[in-house]
């Protein structure tokens, strides 16, 4: 077994330039080494990955080097691409935050364990991006319309929420985590290939199923899916603003803030990316993202990410100055060409994924918990 660890705890483990080719090298050695049967991914300190370096790409992208800040979304595109399409079996431990690209570290790894410290959110929409990193695919395979709920609130979720909406296969105390690393590990050495189904039972000798808080979101399922089914974004809005006249539930009005509080473009470019996403393959998934994150960092249309960033990331005075404050403002025609290719800019190179590599996400023929749920 072959461990790789995010070492960078002082920054919560955010992805940079350097870290992304770190792991794309290592894990392509270890892919090909035939001594190698089985890759663990954990994050060092409180987090597994909090996410891409925003401010190290904000600084790229000021500076007048928008190209060389959609280089680094190239290179962990191609990296959750080969995670996904990973030919030997990999494990991510999230004892802690986890958020944005760091969430496509462990939802692409065949096993994906939590814990009661996990901390989960994808809250790309309050700095004017929105979840990419194949979101788009994994979001929108959830049941019903959680995933629409997960992208345009920015909800945070712990690791009960996670195993039981299936972005996770299983739950484990972290007391236990430390035993549960050693028993696979023994495990790995016993056998020359790993068997899923001896692996999946190593893990379920720690594993339990954890209680959902009555805060948890899961409990209103329901709600969640009348609101959240609405084909625009202002229809969402405006049935979450009518049914807070009805009832006073602070699930409700937090949900409205959060989303008046968030970039009305980055809202209805997530919308239509996870509507989209579902008759998609990942790959498709993964080169429509890129493309709207290259308009978003080349400000084509609109300023947002650069406002957003600066306002929760660099000042802090959470008053961002979106080029479209009104919902109604964003038509539909910008929306859709945030996902069409920068043609004749120099600076653009398009998203080139190897489509000979397999996926691993359909999972059905293994023995695990939960992986990605169709809608129901």
């Amino acid at each position: 077994m072959r461990k790789v660890i995010l070492n960078r705890p002082g920054k919560l483990n955010t992805l940079n330039y350097q870290m992304v080719m770190e792991l794309f090298k290592n894990l392509t050695i270890y892919e090909r080494d035939p001594s190698v049967n089985l890759v663990m991914v954990k994050g060092n300190g409180k987090a597994f990955c909090a996410g891409g370096d925003i401010i190290a790409v904000l600084k790229l992208i000021t500076e007048g080097h928008w190209s060389f800040a959609l280089k680094f979304y190239e290179k962990q595109l191609r990296l959750d691409h080969m995670i996904a399409t990973y030919k030997k079996p990999m494990v991510s431990i999230v004892n802690g935050i986890i958020m944005g690209g760091g969430v496509a570290i462990s939802i692409f790894s065949k096993f994906q364990i939590v814990t009661e410290n996990t901390l989960f959110a994808m809250p790309e929409a309050a700095i004017g991006l929105f979840p990419d990193v194949g979101a788009s695919y994994f979001l929108s395979r959830l049941s019903g319309y959680f995933g629409e709920y997960i992208g345009l609130t920015g909800i945070r979720l712990d690791g009960a929420d996670i195993v039981a909406c299936g972005l996770a296969t299983h739950f484990v105390h972290s007391k236990d985590v430390n035993l549960l690393e050693n028993a696979i590990e023994e495990l790995s050495r016993l056998s020359q290939t790993i068997d899923i189904s001896m692996l999946n039972e190593t893990i379920n000798i720690y594993a339990q199923k954890p209680c959902l808080k009555q805060s948890s979101p899961l409990i209103r399922l329901e709600m969640i899916n009348r609101c959240f089914s609405n084909d625009t974004v202002e229809k969402i809005l405006d049935f979450l603003v009518n049914l807070s006249t009805k009832n006073c539930d602070k699930w409700i009005i937090d949900t409205i803030n959060s989303m008046k509080s968030a970039s009305p473009t980055s809202l209805k470019l997530f919308l239509r990316s996870i509507r989209e996403g579902r008759t998609q393959k990942l790959d498709q998934c993964l080169v429509r993202e890129y493309n709207a994150i290259a308009h978003l960092c080349a400000q084509s249309f609109v300023n947002d990410f650069l406002q957003g960033s600066r306002a929760m990331l660099v000042d802090k005075d959470k008053k961002p100055k979106w080029k479209y404050s009104m919902l109604e403002e964003v038509k539909e025609e910008i929306v859709k060409q945030h996902f069409e290719e920068m043609m004749g800019d120099e600076e653009f190179k398009p998203l080139l994924l190897d489509t000979s590599r397999t996926s691993n996400l359909d999972r059905s023929s293994s023995s695990c918990t939960k992986i990605l749920p169709s809608r129901h």
